[in-house]
């Protein structure tokens, strides 16, 4: 996905992320900051996303869906996205991202 096209998650009947949004996260082609949004527009339960400028905290609640998103993102841009940013996943559910500057 290019940053010029707006693209808005789709989800299943059961309120999942669909096979297709999974593969907009792994296929992700642009700043990591769209893609950060584009996962936050994806995530279940607003409360669990935390955007703090460069650093983005996001919370799986437990919810299977937020998982997938989650297991996506380790294969973002061919492992790129993962390796850049990727900061601490702690039991519980929570993953820290920091988007280094030049990757905005």
């Amino acid at each position: 996905m290019s940053d010029d096209i707006k693209c808005l998650p789709s989800f299943d009947k059961d309120g999942y992320p669909t096979e297709a949004t999974l593969d907009v996260i792994r296929n992700w082609v642009g700043s990591y900051s769209r893609l950060m949004e584009f996962c936050a527009e994806a995530w279940r339960y607003d409360e669990f996303v935390v955007n703090l400028g460069s650093i983005w905290r996001f919370v799986t609640g437990g919810w299977s869906g937020n998982e997938e998103i989650i297991s996506a993102l380790h294969e973002a841009d061919g492992g790129v996205f993962w390796a850049a940013c990727w900061q601490k996943s702690e039991r519980g559910g929570l993953h820290v991202f920091e988007i280094p500057k030049g990757m905005r």
